[in-house]
């Protein structure tokens, strides 16, 4: 255990993990000098202190009036200088640059499980991102100058997840954080020490303690003191599940890589019994274009209308996803057993599961009460993920909007302070990232794999 408390420790090394080392390494930004940025309002904000740092000037007076992505007034803030116009279809350069300040480092850890980027390195590389290759980048390394030295090229305007994967490591050590990254760690619990040793000025010390799996596969513990926790853990750790009985049987699955896995032992083939598909958001339709593009048939269940307005497909425009626009149509076939295009394709709109069975047969309930069985190989339950906070007290629920309610990203996030991020329920404590309120999610579309087109022969126990 180190004695002498950490200034800083974040938990999680991905995107908001790295941006946040870096700042904490002394980078700067100060807006360039003959800079103008597209928004006049802001620009004129601008002019008004050209000498000093963002950092150092009122970002609530800066942010006022910015729209975009977000919800949060510092995103948006960064958003718009670091890519002016972006959610607009602009192509402005950057009005920032980036000045390396000594005086300015904090010294600071980041404990993650992966290799720098986080979850990105658990995507299968081949993915494409929903939202636009430029998105990704980090202050000062633009992601298309990246890609260009890689003599690599965007796809359509977006970026394979091996990619950005890559990018993200390569950032780390080419800003010169790597001393700060400590990989492959998890973290197991943070607590706050007894009132008796907190600082004179009142404030906590955190203990972080969890374990390092070393090269030779050996777990080192691992116990360190901190004046500030940040949690940039992101939310993709833990799989939401149905709660309903038989959800713990062999056949359940919560990763598109079971499917996968599934065929290549042969478990599951065209000849099968069908694929059943639980969920109507973006990574079910991941599922169903993969299952789809090897002949697989599949049952797909989800418990809103296809015209319902929060369903993520009525929010995308369609001749960007043509894709995912092509799902949201077989999901609204009326007479999908008698189609042809679809065949091999089974819609359940409005359909709630009851329980999964051991011979394998699934129940669900309609909208009008109806019960329906169906015989399946597999089940893919894709309806969602959450934050794992475990090494928190009550899994971080006491942190949130609701405290009586557990946390969820979406309907009960971490409250935070909108410009500090600090935590408005523990002090010392902040949150990073889709934690907290108001920070939309980066999603991937398997799109090398899936642009054959979803017509195919299927099974004929489902044509």
């Amino acid at each position: 255990m180190i004695k002498e408390p950490l200034p800083v420790i974040i938990i999680g090394n991905g995107p908001s993990g790295i941006c946040l080392s870096y700042l904490l390494s002394g980078y700067t930004p100060y807006v360039k000098a003959d800079a103008v940025h597209p928004q006049p309002l802001l620009q004129k904000k601008l002019t008004e202190k050209p000498d000093v740092s963002i950092l150092d000037q009122d970002l609530d007076y800066l942010s006022e009036g910015l729209e975009g992505r977000s919800q949060s007034p510092v995103a948006l803030l960064f958003d718009a200088l670091l890519r002016p116009d972006t959610d607009f279809g602009g192509d402005t350069e950057s009005v920032l640059t980036w000045e390396h300040q000594a005086e300015r480092t904090i010294p600071h850890l980041v404990l993650g499980r992966n290799l720098p980027g986080g979850a990105w390195h658990s995507i299968e590389g081949s993915m494409v991102t929903l939202s636009q290759g430029e998105w990704m980048g980090l202050p000062d390394l633009k992601f298309k100058d990246w890609m260009r030295l890689k003599c690599r090229g965007l796809r359509d305007s977006r970026a394979t997840a091996g990619d950005i994967a890559h990018y993200y490591q390569d950032y780390v050590v080419k800003k010169g954080l790597t001393h700060n990254f400590f990989c492959g760690s998890i973290v197991t619990a943070v607590d706050t020490e007894s009132p008796e040793s907190e600082e004179q000025d009142g404030g906590p010390l955190f203990l972080v303690s969890g374990f390092m799996t070393t090269k030779d596969g050996n777990q080192k513990p691992f116990t360190f003191r901190a004046r500030n926790v940040v949690l940039a853990t992101g939310t993709s750790d833990s799989p939401a599940r149905l709660g309903i009985l038989g959800e713990d049987l062999p056949f359940i699955h919560y990763e598109l890589s079971a499917l996968e896995e599934a065929m290549k032992a042969g478990a599951v083939t065209p000849a099968s019994d069908p694929v059943l598909i639980v969920g109507a958001g973006l990574s079910a339709a991941d599922a169903v274009l993969f299952a789809r593009h090897y002949n697989l048939p599949v049952i797909h269940a989800f418990r809103r209308p296809v015209d319902d307005p929060d369903l993520i497909f009525n929010q995308l425009p369609k001749k960007m996803y043509p894709e995912y626009q092509k799902v949201h149509q077989m999901m609204q076939e009326k007479s999908i057993l008698s189609s042809a295009t679809f065949r091999g394709y089974l819609s359940l709109p409005r359909h709630q599961p009851l329980l999964f069975q051991e011979d394998h047969h699934a129940v669900f309930q309609d909208q009008n009460g109806e019960h329906k069985r169906f015989r399946v190989s597999l089940v893919l339950v894709l309806i969602g993920s959450y934050p794992d906070l475990s090494f928190l007290a009550h899994g971080g629920a006491d942190l949130t909007v609701d405290p009586d309610q557990p946390l969820s990203p979406k309907r009960n996030p971490i409250e935070v302070d909108p410009f500090t991020y600090q935590s408005t329920r523990q002090r010392g404590l902040y949150a990073m990232g889709p934690l907290r309120q108001g920070c939309p999610k980066v999603r991937t579309i398997p799109w090398d794999k899936y642009n054959v087109g979803l017509a195919g022969p299927g099974s004929e126990k489902y044509t």
